[in-house]
């Protein structure tokens, strides 16, 4: 059964707004209603997952003068998009902080990701 103001278009597998390689992809969809009814669609909050001991999984990098987060994306996980995994995997608000420092040590999930615990 849809929801009031859910759509049909939400209840289709595969017809999230953000496509699957996106972090926004697992989190849903909510409505907010305005005072005159008009319904209006948000992305809910996305959590984190807590961080995990290393636990094999995922490797450590030496962040060397020049990096981004972005280059790392591509070497570790195959694209550079996919940089966020990345930052989700270590404790910092701005994806900056990850790279602004030579010599830094950072956490890098394998390429499944880190698993909630």
């Amino acid at each position: 059964m849809i929801e009031p103001y859910e759509s049909a278009l939400d209840t289709v597998p595969g017809a999230h707004p953000y496509p699957r390689s996106s972090r926004y992809h697992e989190t849903g969809i909510g409505v907010h209603v305005l005072p005159d009814g008009t319904p209006v669609r948000y992305l809910r909050r996305r959590l984190l997952p807590p961080l995990e001991a290393d636990d094999g999984e995922e490797a450590g990098h030496t962040v060397r003068e020049g990096e981004r987060v972005d280059h790392l994306g591509q070497r570790y996980l195959g694209d550079p998009g996919q940089w966020w995994r990345i930052a989700d995997a270590n404790p910092v608000l701005d994806p900056g902080e990850l790279t602004g420092e030579p010599g830094r040590q950072i956490r890098v999930p394998g390429p499944g990701g880190f698993h909630a615990g």
